[in-house]
């Protein structure tokens, strides 16, 4: 399975909610993509973090 986001990239939920960055990629011992992604996002002043699978996520571009 090859991941279509890396560490840096602009995301959110296909359900909505607010804009994240991926942090990490996730990889098994042999280097294999897990099919997760490690996002993290602003609510207020305080920084969340949670984990998510690939297929919940969208990119977001520069028009959104």
């Amino acid at each position: 399975m090859i991941n279509i986001y890396s560490t840096g990239d602009v995301v959110k939920l296909k359900s909505g909610g607010p804009e994240m960055t991926v942090n990490k990629v996730f990889v098994n011992i042999d280097d294999e993509f897990t099919g997760n992604y490690e996002c993290q996002w602003f609510a207020g002043d305080k920084l969340d973090e949670g984990i998510f699978p690939e297929e919940s996520l969208v990119e977001v571009t520069a028009e959104e």
